[in-house]
């Protein structure tokens, strides 16, 4: 199940070396380059050939009516809303809680504030082919909301059990946190979709949310055309590390192991050790429960394919290897984890101790779950109110400021070969 590897005396340089699940090495490029070009130039014709082929549902109108996404939070079980209700207002809450405006610099008669602008329009990308995410509507939608974006546009994938519409469950979760439209649409195509329009789907200015390997390539694809603006993350397939000792849970380790990549193809588990009863305990128990699963076959698949043990030195080590893995989860489920903390420098959320499972982080706890994969934790982090909003200076300068500053401003004009920037100080006094 578990592929072990012993790095207890690996040599200086190791961390480069670190295995990855093949999508992450060979992203589909050129596949996701051929549905976005098909959307460009067919618009919605495409979006319903694309959508018959990978989701083999035949759909007539892309949008959800209003009144069906309505209806779906009235019709909800009690229980499930009840849930839904507490983690909108942990989500909320919790993205509110920001810290007061900076407040302006001043020096010299030179005054810049900083105005954080949202965009105008965000799109929102939230799976359901392998399982309808719901709670990806509240992590995506809320910080959006709460950003003050004007207009919240939801896509995932039609169902084929609901007679091409997108699951009662992520409709009533875009009803409760306020999401504007919601459209039926899912992968890459929706992603195309939202970034060029079509004669449903108006363009938006930035995408956002989880996804598989070519919802996340596209997201990438059409950044880089400069057409929206996404996160700096990719939040493509699950991933956990789960940092063990002779005192961790051998079940909740095992168990927290599987939840992470019961999401789908690609996921990937590691388990870090310096105990090798802890490796073996937890192996065993991993193997166990993935056997009773009831999706047995993907828990299975994925540990054969993206899933380590490894055996370290000790704590120091095993920090340095979670590093280099950089993972969406860490969890630190050994003797004094806040110890450890101190230590972690690139893990997208940080999880200390048994009592806090990932889980908890996926649902409730109110940072957002999407979460940076396949290494990007290394320069970027979890999904927020900033990535819905633009910093936009204001700037202003007095008369004596600018006589002070202006020579400066000259001389590096001047440098540069720019004579008109040069003259744009001395034009302040007819000069």
């Amino acid at each position: 199940m578990l592929r072990r590897l012993d790095l207890r005396g690996a040599p200086a340089g190791w961390q480069g070396a670190i295995p990855r699940p093949q999508a992450a090495t060979e992203p589909p490029v050129a596949a996701v380059r051929s549905i976005l070009a098909s959307v460009r130039e067919r618009g919605d014709a495409a979006v319903r050939e694309l959508t018959e082929r990978f989701d083999g549902v035949r759909l007539g109108e892309l949008r959800v009516p209003p009144a069906e996404v309505a209806a779906a939070l009235q019709g909800l079980d009690r229980a499930l809303r009840a849930a839904l209700e507490a983690a909108h207002a942990n989500i909320v809450d919790f993205h509110r809680h920001a810290p007061a405006p900076e407040p302006p610099f001043r020096r010299d008669g030179l005054t810049v504030a900083t105005r954080h602008q949202p965009v105008d329009r965000a799109g929102l990308c939230v799976p359901g082919a392998e399982a309808p995410l719901i709670s990806s509507v509240l992590m995506t939608a809320v910080p959006a909301k709460v950003a003050g974006v004007g207009e919240v546009v939801l896509c995932s994938p039609p169902s084929k059990g609901a007679g091409g519409s997108v699951p009662a469950g992520i409709l009533a979760a875009a009803a409760l946190a306020g999401v504007d439209e919601v459209y039926r649409v899912g992968g890459a195509q929706a992603v195309a979709a939202m970034a060029y329009g079509t004669e449903s789907v108006r363009a938006v200015d930035v995408i956002a949310g989880p996804g598989g390997i070519y919802t996340a390539t596209a997201k990438r694809e059409v950044a880089g055309e400069g057409r929206v603006g996404v996160p700096g993350s990719f939040p493509g397939p699950s991933e956990v590390v789960v940092v063990a000792d002779a005192t961790t849970p051998v079940q909740a380790a095992a168990i927290d192991l599987i939840v992470q990549v019961e999401h789908g193809p690609d996921s990937v588990a590691w388990l870090i050790t310096w105990d090798e009863a802890a490796a073996a305990a937890v192996e065993a128990a991993v193997a166990r429960l993935a056997a009773q699963s009831p999706r047995r076959d993907v828990i299975e698949a994925n540990l054969a394919a993206n899933s380590w043990t490894a055996l370290v030195a000790g704590p120091e080590q095993a920090l340095e290897l979670a590093n280099a893995i950089a993972p969406e989860h860490l969890e630190l489920m050994c003797a004094e984890p806040a110890a450890l903390v101190p230590l972690v420098r690139h893990a997208g959320a940080v999880f200390l101790g048994p009592w806090a499972p990932a889980s908890v982080g996926d649902y409730l706890a109110g940072p957002s779950h999407v979460l940076p994969t396949y290494g990007t934790a290394r320069f970027s982090g979890a999904l927020g109110v900033a990535d819905f909003r633009k910093t936009v200076h204001v700037i202003a300068v007095d008369e004596a400021g600018l006589a002070r500053l202006g020579p400066h401003v000259v001389a590096l004009a001047e440098a540069e070969g720019l004579a008109a920037h040069a003259r744009s100080v001395g034009a302040r006094w007819g000069a």
